[in-house]
């Protein structure tokens, strides 16, 4: 009958496993159908009882004879026993004092049984789901013992990783008001998730300052990923300390700088420098008459200098805003410091270029480790990484080094400091197995790859580890989650989220828009792609507009007022096309001035107001003006057809005046 909690009897038993015999009488299922592979069980023991996990089950005939008696096997795997005390309390503990005999009865677990398996013993505990055996009891987990040792949350694509996430997170707030999240957002879909609990920081509103990278971190942006040439990492190793210390002042020689600060500032060292100062001094290098052999490398690290920093998608690292000491304001926006009520930073990496991106995460993660190293335990931080095969693969040859160093040491370090690890990814197989081994509790969801079941299985106690034989097969929201958060191995359902916290991204099936193929701007979109943007020219302007006299720009765009550089270029493009109903004219060539020489003295140097009006006219493909120049020489009428042209004068030619000059004077300093 269904009320029989008998099952069957204890026919074979090891150190962890033991195998139960049981009977379909009739042929009925009324019984059978309380066996489920997953499900607990528990078998009398005299006072105590075991409790044991099904992993497997057959018949002794392989077959299945209707109206008659079935005899069929069930494979469990023994986890613990309920201990019952002289006075009668009721505990569950992991070992086994006594084993089952033969003939031991299993029968159906109880409810009560089954909530103190996984009680974790903990009051502070939350509650993340349901038990899938039993829906009607809750599946908790110890918020502290998870961010203290770390946690991993592995699964394939679609099981609903992001989403249990965000659940988990919104749970770890709750437990810790001192918690500061970062979480690395390789698909920008967490922006949704926390709402006014979170800060989404994108390319538009990262201000990353250049100097805060090391040197390996900056040549990973400076030689675009690729392996850095080692003399002109020592170049940069040389400068950058150069150009640090002419952003403070220093003005002292050599002799003096060594004696004095005795190294202590490096090219690790977070202080600001300007890049212009270490381009003087590659320049001033490069103009040396000694180490020719080095100058090859001098102009080719100039050139991937000034590469990046004109390339507009690394705006974020070179903007004017970074040109200043903005650590504070830097650690204050992205870390969460006070935090003024949102204590999560969704940092989106989508849209930064794929070559500086393990550098930027490498930032991130070394800052994190810092603040909980030397916050003496005021700020508790969790760094949240999305995807994190990414940035510490498993073979050592491939990902950045300083990302890996960085993720590593939180992992093994940080529990010392109150800093945590989260690690999301769908290759557990493709992760570091250092860094996966140091993350106690695990959550594991579906995963259809062999492999990357194997890496799990090795992860859980050989006491589990039948727990994953059916981990391929489990449904979406469900985990098998193991570790020091949890009392037992636990098969749970994760509650559902609401529907204005879910995580987002761009695919079709989730966002919806009026747009059409039709209606799409391929404009915009390849702007996007170029990242091109308007140039920067208010400083310019306000410059020009000061000392331009009137009649600078044709007639009725003289007194415009602009409010902004896009106002004045339309201003310039509207005077642009009545320009161009005027008769083209040829322009008039630049005159020749004897300053214009190398090292001439009082050498010219185009004013600010030139260098505008030159821009002007680019834009509006204005004619130059002709203006009275003292230094333009007088023209000589060109010779007739025969006539021989005059022998210029001994001394006069420009050869003969440069080799006259000192050598020093020719080098641009």
């Amino acid at each position: 009958m269904v009320g029989n909690r008998l099952l069957g009897r204890i026919v074979a038993c090891n150190g962890s496993r033991a195998t139960i015999s049981a009977v379909a009488e009739g042929g009925q299922t009324a019984l059978t159908e309380l066996w489920a592979v997953g499900r607990l069980i528990s078998i009398s023991v005299g006072r105590n009882r075991v409790v044991a996990l099904v992993y497997s089950m057959s018949t002794d005939q392989q077959s299945w004879v209707e109206n008659h008696d079935t005899v069929f096997r069930i494979e469990v795997e023994l986890l613990g026993e309920v201990n019952v005390s002289a006075d009668g309390r009721e505990t569950f503990s992991a070992g086994i004092t006594d084993y089952p005999h033969l003939g031991a009865i299993a029968h159906r677990i109880r409810a009560s049984d089954l909530a103190k398996v996984y009680d974790t013993g903990k009051n502070d505990v939350c509650t993340i789901g349901k038990l899938t055996q039993d829906e009607t009891l809750d599946a908790t987990i110890h918020v502290p013992s998870m961010l203290e040792k770390h946690f991993a949350i592995v699964g394939t694509t679609g099981v609903g990783k992001s989403t249990s996430v965000t659940l988990l997170l919104h749970k770890a707030i709750q437990a810790d008001p001192r918690l500061r999240v970062l979480i690395l957002d390789p698909h920008n879909e967490f922006a949704s998730a926390f709402g006014d609990l979170a800060v989404v920081i994108d390319t538009d509103t990262l201000d990353l300052p250049f100097w805060l990278f090391r040197l390996e971190e900056f040549a990973e942006v400076v030689f675009r990923g690729r392996p850095p040439v080692p003399e002109e990492m020592d170049i940069l190793r040389d400068l950058i300390p150069e150009a640090k210390r002419a952003f403070r002042g220093t003005s002292e020689n050599g002799l003096m700088r060594r004696a004095t600060e005795k190294s202590s500032v490096t090219a690790d060292t977070p202080v600001p420098f300007r890049i212009a100062d270490l381009l003087a001094l590659v320049d001033e290098r490069i103009g040396r008459l000694e180490g020719r052999s080095e100058k090859p490398h001098l102009r080719s690290l100039k050139v991937k200098i000034m590469s990046a920093i004109n390339d507009p998608r690394y705006h974020f690292m070179f903007s004017s805003n970074t040109i200043t000491d903005t650590i504070l304001d830097t650690i204050a926006r992205i870390f969460r410091i006070p935090g003024e009520g949102k204590p999560v930073t969704t940092f989106q990496l989508a849209g930064i270029p794929s070559e500086v991106v393990n550098s930027v995460a490498s930032v991130l993660c070394r800052m994190a480790f810092e603040i909980g190293l030397w916050s003496n335990g005021g700020v508790h931080m969790l760094v949240v990484c999305e995807e994190a095969h990414r940035y510490v693969p498993a073979d050592p040859k491939l990902g950045f080094t300083p990302t890996r160093q960085a993720i590593a040491r939180i992992a093994k370090e940080g529990r010392k400091y109150g800093v945590s690890l989260g690690i999301i990814t769908q290759r557990p197989g493709e992760l570091d197995p250092t860094i996966l081994s140091q993350c106690s509790t695990i959550f594991a969801m579906r995963l259809a790859n062999e492999h990357d079941q194997e890496i799990i299985r090795s992860a859980i106690p050989n006491s589990s580890s039948s727990t994953t034989s059916f981990i391929s097969s489990i449904g979406n929201g469900e985990a098998i989650a193991f570790g020091e958060a949890v009392a037992v191995p636990m098969r749970m359902r994760f509650t559902r989220v609401e529907a204005d916290r879910l995580p987002k991204t761009n695919g079709t099936s989730v966002k919806v828009s009026d747009e059409t193929p039709q209606s799409v701007d391929l404009r915009s979109i390849v702007s996007r792609m170029r990242a091109i943007s308007g140039p920067d020219i208010s400083g310019f302007q306000n410059s020009y507009l000061a000392s331009q006299p009137q009649g600078a720009l044709p007639t009725g765009y003289e007194d415009a007022p602009y409010e902004d550089e896009e106002d004045y270029i339309d201003t310039l493009q509207a005077a642009a096309a009545t320009a161009a109903a005027r008769p083209a004219t040829p322009p008039a060539p630049e005159p020749y001035r004897p300053d214009m020489l190398p090292g001439a003295q009082g050498a010219y140097e185009p004013s600010t107001q030139e260098r505008f009006e030159s821009i002007r006219r680019e834009l509006t493909s204005e004619p130059p003006r002709p203006a009275a120049d003292p230094y333009r020489q007088p023209a000589r009428p060109a010779p007739a057809f025969g006539e021989q042209q005059e022998p210029r004068r001994e001394g006069s030619s420009i050869r003969e005046q440069l080799l006259k000059k000192p050598l020093s004077s020719l080098i641009r300093r």
